[in-house]
């Protein structure tokens, strides 16, 4: 499954516009006095300008090759702050997932992962963005909202077993995390809420847009 676009909100344009052509380095595709569209890998990050949303904060992954860990460590650090996962430690281990992550903040609160997939075989001689691999979906009811999309044929992730706080539909390519709200995004203390935007996924030659 693939994660062809996400569409956010933000409160200052400018600045996010900034941040991710100038730090992250993401080629912008389009852009107006309201919106902005960056190249992510093979998906397409957009951003709109709203006032009317106070301080929308959202939750998502890029794949990286999964070889490229450390220089990805490297290369953010000289731009930001890693968040740490558990004292100094600023990796997380997922054992299930087979892959290993470092989490960071945008200009907007919004917590951003870098994450290698073992599993992929992805090697390459270079850090870069694969895509959009993850975006987190918060609701009240994780488990009706989780059975609403597989109604719609998205799977779950095999290797993550449901539960009434965390569901993750699709694969490593690209996953749908549901989960409750009030739940802390991991591996902060920020409890998630829910804020609008959409997310549209190509999986099995079918096109499907999902509100976040």
């Amino acid at each position: 499954m693939q994660l062809a676009s996400i569409h956010l909100y933000t409160n200052d344009l400018a600045a996010t516009a900034a941040f991710y052509s100038q730090k992250l380095q993401l080629a912008v595709t389009q852009q107006s006095s309201t919106c902005i569209s960056f190249q992510a890998g093979t998906s397409t990050l957009v951003f709109e300008q709203s006032d009317a949303i106070v301080h929308p904060v959202y939750h998502f992954a890029f794949n990286i090759p999964h070889n490229q860990l450390s220089e990805a460590i490297d290369w953010l650090q000289q731009m930001t702050d890693l968040v740490p996962v558990a004292d100094d430690n600023r990796i997380a281990h997922f054992e299930l997932w087979h892959a290993d992550a470092v989490y960071f903040y945008d200009n907007n609160g919004n917590l951003l992962e870098f994450i290698a997939r073992h599993d992929l075989l992805n090697d390459a001689p270079e850090l870069h963005i694969e895509c959009i691999s993850e975006i987190g979906i918060v609701t009240e009811d994780v488990p009706v909202h989780a059975a609403h999309l597989l109604q719609q044929q998205i799977p779950v992730f095999a290797k993550q077993p449901r539960s009434d706080q965390f569901t993750a539909l699709g694969d490593d390519y690209g996953l749908l995390i549901i989960v409750a709200a009030g739940r802390n995004w991991f591996p902060t203390r920020t409890p998630a809420k829910h804020f609008p935007g959409s997310v549209i996924v190509h999986h099995e030659g079918m096109l499907y847009t999902f509100g976040l």
